[in-house]
């Protein structure tokens, strides 16, 4: 693994979200060493006891500040499942709610704290940008697109300005596909790759930015210890892929055919609005301030990425 030049022991860090995949890797990354953790949750009995519990619930605007007060690191990752239901416009409802209210209330408590953060990372999303043409190259600069993602993270993202306005440094992590073989979209997908029925989706041309689980506790430091960083950052690897290329480096790492591909017209029979959104299109985006900052990437190249986490599964 590269060394980006950074250690966190000794650091008080809060993260909400602590019980999703982001949330757990951080969890166990950070946690090993002589940081303190103070994990927000609605549910305390899914985290691990070692750390400190903090209950809150923003549909109730219930939350802790005294919980706040003092942490170096705030990681804000709570929101509701993108993916976990069909698009009902009630389920839609509950993802823009989910962040935008979980974020207001988060921002607003430490705009208000006498010892408040250094550092804020709030969850944002690729979706960010919208479907775009696969030859069109996106960094952070890049106006928004258009669709509900787009909408969501829009005002995802506008919700953290009560801490901006307050002095504290927000970072915005506008995150790709996160790659895990134990959850997410990969892990769904590897029990069909292994048996030989994966395959694209649609035409195959839509660019799938993404980034390994793993590399995200790294990202997230060198941020942290790079004080001119601020605003909109993209976590992504620095080299996406075209889904037809996903679809066959992934048979290719598991050796197994991929030849069953799911047509357009099934996508959106079956998903609806969220095929066309989340399955059917892409954009290509590359991490442009993490490089100009000097961060090197532990995991910069898909099948690679593939073969180490695979592995590790095997």
């Amino acid at each position: 693994m590269k060394n980006n030049g950074h250690n966190h022991k000794g650091l008080r860090i809060a993260i909400t979200g602590a019980t999703g995949m982001i949330g757990r890797q951080l969890t166990g990354t950070y946690g090993t060493n002589s940081n303190r953790l103070t994990l927000f949750a609605r549910k305390p009995f899914q985290i691990h006891h070692a750390h400190k519990i903090s209950l809150w619930n923003p549909d109730q605007l219930l939350i802790d500040a005294a919980d706040l007060e003092g942490q170096d690191i705030v990681i804000h990752l709570a929101g509701k499942n993108i993916a976990a239901a069909h698009w009902s416009e009630s389920h839609k409802r509950g993802v823009l709610e989910s962040r935008v209210r979980s974020t207001e209330l988060l921002c607003r408590t430490l705009a208000q704290l006498k010892r408040p953060p250094k550092v804020l990372l709030s969850a944002s999303a690729i979706g960010f940008y919208g479907n775009r043409p696969a030859e069109e190259e996106l960094d952070e600069t890049s106006p928004a697109g258009e669709g509900f993602m787009s909408d969501v993270c829009q005002q995802w993202e506008a919700a953290t300005r009560p801490a901006e306005d307050a002095g504290i440094r927000v970072i915005n992590l506008r995150t790709g596909m996160v790659m895990s073989p134990s959850g997410g979209t990969l892990a769904k997908m590897l029990p069909l790759f292994r048996l030989g029925l994966g395959g694209k989706i649609g035409s195959g041309d839509q660019v799938m930015s993404w980034i390994a689980l793993e590399e995200i506790p790294p990202v997230l430091l060198h941020i942290v210890h790079q004080p001119t960083l601020s605003g909109p950052v993209n976590l992504v690897s620095p080299n996406p892929v075209t889904n037809a290329t996903f679809v066959k480096l992934l048979a290719k790492v598991l050796t197994r055919p991929a030849f069953f591909g799911l047509p357009a017209f099934g996508a959106k029979l079956a998903f609806g609005e969220m095929a066309e959104e989340l399955l059917l299109s892409g954009a290509r985006i590359v991490p442009r301030k993490l490089l100009e900052s000097g961060y090197q990437f532990t995991f910069p190249e898909l099948e690679d990425t593939f073969r180490q986490l695979l592995t590790k599964t095997a």
